[in-house]
C-alpha cells in the first residue's frame, strides 16, 4: 500500500497516529452522550492489553525473543496492587515488614519494580537457551508462578482476591470510570513515548542487531546476553505495570492473570496488531478483545472463528493490521 496521506499535510502513518489519538481522547464524552458507559470500561481494558502487549513486543517484535511467559509478570503486578490494598484496608502489613497501602503512588510503581525484578531473575535463567528451549522455560517459569498463587489460600488461592476499590492518587477520583480511562491512557502514551527512545537509541539498535545476527554483534564486542536481558526487565516492568491497571480495572485478581493462556492471548494481539512496531499491539489488543467481545455474544466457542482471522492475518498481512493501515511507514 503507497503512503499516501490520509490528511492533508500529514503521511499516512501520521494520520493514523493522529486519527487513533483523537479517537481515543473523544471515546469517553462519545460514550456518555449514547449513554453506553459500556464502552468506557472496554476502551480502558483495551489500553492496558495494549500496554502488555506492547512490553511484550519489545522482546519478541525487535529482540527476537519469543516469551511464553509474559503473563507472569503481568499477573505478579496485579497481585502486589491486589495483596497491599487488602493489607492497607485490614490495617496490617504484608510479612510483617511492608506496611500495605491503596496509594497509586507507591503500589504501581512498586508493582513495576517487583515484576522487573522477577523478570530480571527469569531472564538471567532463559536467555541462556534460544529457541525452543528458551519458549519452553519461560512457560514454565510462568506456570510455577501460576501454581504458587493458587496455593496461597491467604490471598484467595484459586478464587483470587477482591479489592474493595481502586487505588488513589491525590486529587484524582479513579473510582469514575472515565477518569480511569484518561490514566490508564496517559500511561500508554508514556510507555509508547518512552519505547520510542529506547527503539531509536544506541541499545535499540544493539536489539535489533541480536534479532537479525546474535553471533555477529557478539563478534563485534557487544555484551549481547547483558542487552538482552536488561530489555527483558523493561519488557516485564511495563507488563507489571500493565497488571496493576487491569487489576484497579477490575478490583479483582486471580492465579489466571499468569495462565500460559494468557500470555498467548497477549502473543496474539502482538502478531495481529503487527510486531516490531510501537502501536501495532495496541490495535492488535483492540482487535482480539473486540472480536472476544462481538463473538462471545453468539458462541462460546468465538476462537474457532479467531483462529481463521490469525491465520489470514499471518499469511496476507504479515506486517499486522499497523502495517496495512501505514503502508510503507510499518516502522516504529
Amino acid at each position: 500500500m503507497a503512503d499516501v496521506p490520509l490528511i492533508a499535510g500529514l503521511t499516512r502513518r501520521q494520520s493514523v497516529h493522529l486519527g487513533t489519538l483523537l479517537a481515543l481522547l473523544l471515546l469517553p464524552p462519545m460514550a456518555l452522550a449514547l449513554d453506553e458507559p459500556f464502552y468506557i470500561s472496554l476502551a480502558s481494558r483495551i489500553l492496558i492489553y495494549g500496554l502488555a502487549a506492547a512490553s511484550l513486543d519489545l522482546i519478541l517484535g525487535f529482540g527476537g525473543m519469543a516469551s511464553f511467559g509474559h503473563a507472569a509478570f503481568f499477573g505478579t503486578g496485579g497481585y502486589v496492587v491486589g495483596i497491599l490494598f487488602v493489607h492497607g484496608f485490614e490495617g496490617s502489613d504484608f510479612l510483617g515488614l511492608v506496611p500495605g497501602t491503596d496509594s497509586a503512588l507507591v503500589a504501581w510503581p512498586l508493582a513495576t519494580l517487583v515484576a522487573g525484578l522477577l523478570a530480571l531473575v527469569i531472564g538471567a535463567v532463559s536467555l541462556r537457551t534460544g529457541g525452543v528451549y528458551f519458549i519452553m522455560i519461560t512457560l514454565a517459569f510462568a506456570q510455577m508462578l501460576y501454581f504458587f498463587f493458587v496455593s496461597l489460600e491467604t490471598y484467595g488461592g484459586d478464587d483470587g482476591l477482591s479489592m474493595y476499590g481502586r487505588s488513589r492518587i491525590p486529587g484524582v477520583d479513579l473510582s469514575a470510570d472515565a477518569t480511569f480511562y484518561y490514566v490508564c491512557l496517559a500511561v500508554l502514551l508514556l510507555f509508547l513515548g518512552l519505547g520510542q527512545r529506547l527503539v531509536g537509541s544506541r541499545f535499540g539498535m544493539v536489539i535489533l542487531g541480536v534479532r537479525e545476527n546474535e553471533r555477529r554483534m557478539a563478534a563485534l564486542g557487544f555484551p549481547t546476553y547483558r542487552y538482552k536481558l536488561a530489555c527483558f526487565s523493561i519488557s516485564g516492568a511495563a507488563a507489571g505495570l500493565a497488571g496493576a491497571l487491569i487489576a484497579n480495572q477490575t478490583e479483582f485478581v486471580s492465579p489466571a492473570l499468569m495462565h500460559w493462556t494468557r500470555s498467548g492471548e497477549i502473543m496474539v494481539m502482538v502478531i495481529l496488531g503487527g510486531m516490531g512496531t510501537l502501536l501495532g499491539p495496541v490495535f492488535g489488543a483492540a482487535a482480539f478483545l473486540l472480536l472476544e467481545e462481538v463473538l462471545s455474544t453468539w458462541t462460546e466457542h468465538w476462537m474457532v472463528v479467531l483462529g481463521p482471522v490469525l491465520i489470514f492475518v499471518v499469511l496476507f498481512a504479515r506486517r499486522g493490521i499497523y502495517g496495512w493501515l501505514v503502508g510503507r511507514g510499518a516502522e516504529p
